[in-house]
């Protein structure tokens, strides 16, 4: 699938529901708040979220680090103008700054004129993006020395009945989404080979998997 394709599929799922989307996500995409608050970043720290969507953890974040930074990147048009208006209600449009652009081509010096974050964080959107195993490589060469790479995500759910994961399975494919069960896996491959470390857990039974790849300083 081309970046085109993928980025007008996008738009059509989300067309309408962006407007409805923080409201009903609230209940399933667990982890998100957990995984801000671990974020930690240090004073004056440059922090990307890949994948923005409606700009809800972007604000959440901002608020939470007031002397951070906030970049927020995103391959759906209509999503961004959520998050620009979330944005700008939020009052934090001097700290936060939105721009298009695709995860797994994504060059951070000529969109945003700076080479590298602090942090980056990934809330729910591997499980949709095709390429994602590049897009979380790709991410961690864009850390700073020191920094981390965050992703919350559906996880196996292996602690729930056999009845409840193939009900959330079949009713998340209707939105193009596929938890991905090697997300642990494929974040410690990455950290290995970038010379880094790897943390990750497993949330509410299994439900949600958060893990953490941090660079050597």
């Amino acid at each position: 699938m081309t970046v085109l394709d993928h980025g007008g599929l996008m738009d059509r799922v989300y067309r309408h529901q962006r407007h409805f989307y923080d409201a009903t996500r609230k209940y399933y995409l667990l982890g998100r708040d957990p995984m801000i608050a671990g974020l930690k970043p240090p004073p004056r720290a440059a922090v990307l979220e890949i994948g923005c969507g409606t700009g809800r953890n972007l604000v959440q974040a901002a608020r939470q680090y007031p002397h951070s930074h906030f970049f927020g990147i995103d391959i759906s048009q209509e999503m961004l103008e959520t998050a620009g208006r979330a944005v700008v209600r939020a009052g934090l449009q001097g700290r936060v700054r939105l721009a298009f652009a695709d995860a797994e081509r994504f060059d951070p010096q000529r969109v945003f004129g700076r080479s590298d974050f602090d942090r980056i964080f990934i809330s729910y959107a591997v499980s949709m993006i095709p390429s994602w195993q590049a897009v979380m490589a790709q991410a961690f060469t864009h850390l700073a020395p020191g920094g981390e790479l965050h992703v919350v995500d559906f996880g196996a759910q292996r602690g729930l009945p056999a009845w409840f994961r193939h009900g959330l399975r079949t009713w998340l494919r209707w939105y193009h989404v596929t938890p991905r069960a090697d997300l642990p896996a494929v974040a410690g491959r990455i950290a290995s080979a970038g010379g880094g470390t790897c943390a990750h857990s497993r949330l509410y039974r299994d439900f949600a998997a958060l893990v953490v790849v941090a660079r050597a300083a």
